[in-house]
């Protein structure tokens, strides 16, 4: 039997191989499990599960041999963050403070329906500790490796966060899919700094039960995949839920760019790869409107505090602070320990305002198939500086959390698509829309997809 490269299709290919017989599930299995041993994904994973995983690729083998339907994941590998739950293993956060942390019982929602869908879970990925950080840095298990530019660029880039170690092992051919969360862009930042696809589902879709929370109110689970049609597919799975697809020609679509702080302070390569996407867009007939949308300079009062994740994050770990703290980065402590002076009351009128601005900016989009940003304002920094320097940690970490940040305070939807040159750094675009607009936003975003493939635009 010939063996496919593992990069050589996404998902949704390597299904059908395995369906059709031209690949094995066990033989794509074991170019993952090489590619997880390689250099390019050094520090992805915090452990590994590589006999459950075989045992599940040889499942769907023999299904094939008997020819018998297969799974939607069919014994394919997909990597899983290391705050979901997964039955005989431990759940750590990426943390050392969680070193003795038990084995869980049961996985978690998430996960089981991964299992069920015929996932060959691969292990548990590396994140910023209890993902608390847009950059991706991890002080205990090491930062990831950036998969997305360690061949374009020998310097060594930060890989995104939180989901580092998801994103890096689908960007090495580790993993065809990762599980993570997102709370203000850990899935979207990583997909855009590695040149893959992240979407974020409106929260209520998805199960966070069985994950290590940082903000209930914002955390969402959801995928790193390599196309946007692998993103349909794990979404279906993840929310059991069928997605409705209403892919249009670009002539029929219209667009907004909101001009209000997303477009600020962008990387001139940013700029370069954000206006030649657009421009692909217009030459097909997409109608883009500029809006203001000046809801979104409030963000920056409304979260001063440090908003949801600091105040809910702190009621999460302030006993463990109190009694491990040393064990935590310094870091990421500073960050939670800012939930102590946000009290009950404005905790109440954040919950307030966030209704209200929310209804505000419903108001102002509607009408529009999707709104369109760069996913982040620039492309992945070098590590060393950051390492080296608190400000200029703090100051990435802002900007990278900037964009993606205000569609978790909105309660909405957002997918993260290549739209780089082929041989530059990755840039991420972002189509984003409304609460429960997740089947537009996904359709959009195929048509987008295509559109910029077909002009030599790089996709997943």
């Amino acid at each position: 039997m010939i063996l496919a490269r593992a990069d050589s299709v996404d998902l949704v290919g390597a299904h059908e191989s395995v369906a059709s017989g031209r690949n094995s599930a066990s033989g794509l299995l074991a170019h993952a499990l090489q590619a997880a041993d390689s250099p390019a994904c050094a520090n992805a994973f915090i452990r590994r599960f590589d006999s459950s995983a075989r045992a599940s690729a040889a499942a769907v083998d023999e299904l094939q041999r008997h020819g018998a339907p297969l799974p939607p994941l069919a014994g394919l590998a997909v990597s899983i963050k290391d705050l979901f739950d997964i039955a005989g293993q431990p759940s750590t956060g990426g943390s050392a403070s969680m070193h003795d942390a038990p084995a869980a019982r049961d996985d978690s929602p998430a996960v089981a329906r991964l299992r069920a869908a015929g996932a060959a879970l691969i292990g548990h990925t590396n994140l910023s500790e209890f993902a608390f950080s847009g950059v991706g840095i991890n002080p205990h298990h090491g930062t990831p490796v950036n998969a997305g530019t360690l061949a374009l660029d020998p310097q060594v880039r930060a890989p995104g966060g939180s989901t580092s170690g998801g994103a890096t092992s689908v960007a090495a051919g580790a993993a065809w899919a990762a599980l993570g969360s997102d709370t203000g862009g850990s899935i979207r930042i990583p997909a855009a700094l590695q040149g893959l696809v992240g979407f974020k589902n409106t929260q209520r879709l998805t199960p966070l039960a069985g994950c290590i929370p940082l903000s209930g109110t914002l955390d969402t689970s959801c995928v790193i995949t390599r196309t946007v049609r692998d993103a349909v597919l794990l979404h279906e799975i993840l929310a059991a839920r069928r997605v409705t697809l209403r892919v249009r020609p670009l002539r029929l679509l219209r667009l907004a760019v909101p001009t209000a702080v997303m477009l600020n302070d962008l990387e001139p390569a940013v700029v370069t790869a954000f206006d030649a996407a657009l421009q692909v867009l217009r030459d097909g007939g997409a109608v883009i409107d500029e809006i203001e949308l000046p809801a979104l300079r409030q963000l920056a009062t409304l979260n001063a505090q440090g908003g949801f994740a600091a105040a809910e994050s702190w009621a999460w770990h302030r006993q463990r602070l109190d009694r491990l703290g040393e064990q935590y980065d310094p870091r990421v402590a500073a960050r939670i320990r800012r939930g102590q002076a946000i009290g009950a009351a404005d905790y109440i009128d954040l919950l307030q305002a966030r209704a209200a601005w929310i209804a505000d900016v419903d108001d102002t989009i509607a009408g529009y198939d999707a709104l369109l940003s760069p996913t982040v304002p620039m492309q992945a920094p070098p590590v060393a500086p950051l390492l080296a320097s608190d400000d200029a940690f703090f100051a990435t970490n802002a900007r990278l959390l900037r964009n993606p940040s205000v569609v978790n305070f909105f309660d909405g939807c957002a997918l993260s698509l290549p739209c780089h040159a082929a041989g530059q750094l990755p840039v991420g675009l972002m189509v984003w829309g409304t609460a429960l607009s997740d089947d537009a936003v996904l359709s959009t975003s195929l048509t987008i997809e295509s559109a910029l493939a077909s002009t030599g635009i790089t996709k997943a």
